[in-house]
């Protein structure tokens, strides 16, 4: 080994007092940016790629269920394309979605709806499916229309299910956003990874990128989770309920 080359464990896994230091830390990594502040920078990027993805994915997710639900042969017709989209790993499907579109900003966008689509659409086609005999007879004695059924019934039903999809496909997004960023060199947390894995700049750089993510990941979901509380009753009938019991 050549002398002054030495390879110490902080340069591969850094102490954590070390990462949270360099999170405060003053240093300049790039330019004229801290460690913080890059990471920081490159998430806004990632998260609004991300976030535009989600939002395309879930609204055609949510109404491919609708469609698949109206018409048994739209189901048969789709839902196997849809498990065989979701079996394509993320970086093989990029490439694929980089010569169709020939634009890369537009694929990430593209491969995070995608991800998002799947768990969205499947979740929200068993909660209309899980909707008990019970209610469509009720609703056929007060000789309710079909678009009656489906607004008092089927998709306020249909809710949790729907929340549970966006629950698991918010932090896919990111997750695909990061994984589509180290493709190419365009800015976002995944492009600074990868400069950070090839000692570009400090080692401390791929660990901040490492919590912080983790960090959106987690966060993205706990938003849905606050989301739903906000717009279904239920969820907080049933935890006023459990605390008069306690």
């Amino acid at each position: 080994m050549v002398a002054g080359s030495k390879r110490t464990p902080e340069n591969v896994l850094p102490h954590l007092h070390q990462i949270i230091q360099a999170v405060f830390s003053g240093k300049k990594v790039s330019g004229d940016m801290t460690a913080i502040g890059l990471v920081l920078s490159s998430a806004g990027l990632t998260l609004f790629r991300a976030l535009l993805g989600f939002v395309v994915g879930a609204v055609s997710g949510f109404i491919l269920a609708l469609l698949m639900k109206l018409s048994g042969f739209v189901e048969k017709l789709l839902f196997p394309y849809l498990m065989l989209i979701q079996l394509i790993p993320v970086l093989g499907l990029a490439p694929i979605i980089l010569s169709v579109t020939g634009d890369i900003n537009v694929s990430r966008v593209v491969i995070a709806g995608i991800l998002s689509f799947y768990p969205v659409a499947t979740n929200t086609l068993s909660g209309f499916k899980a909707v008990e005999k019970d209610k469509y007879d009720l609703m056929f004695v007060y000789a309710s229309k079909p678009r009656e059924l489906y607004t008092k019934v089927l998709i306020p039903s249909s809710l949790p299910y729907f929340f549970t999809g966006l629950k698991i496909a918010a932090p896919m997004a990111v997750t695909a956003s990061i994984l589509v960023d180290t493709l190419q060199g365009d800015g976002g947390l995944g492009c600074i990874l990868s400069q950070s894995l090839k000692h570009a700049m400090s080692i401390y750089v791929f660990w901040i990128i490492v919590f912080v993510s983790a960090l959106i990941g987690i966060l993205s979901s706990k938003v849905i989770g606050w989301i739903e509380i906000g717009v279904s009753p239920w969820k907080r009938t049933g935890k006023r309920s459990r605390k008069v019991r306690t």
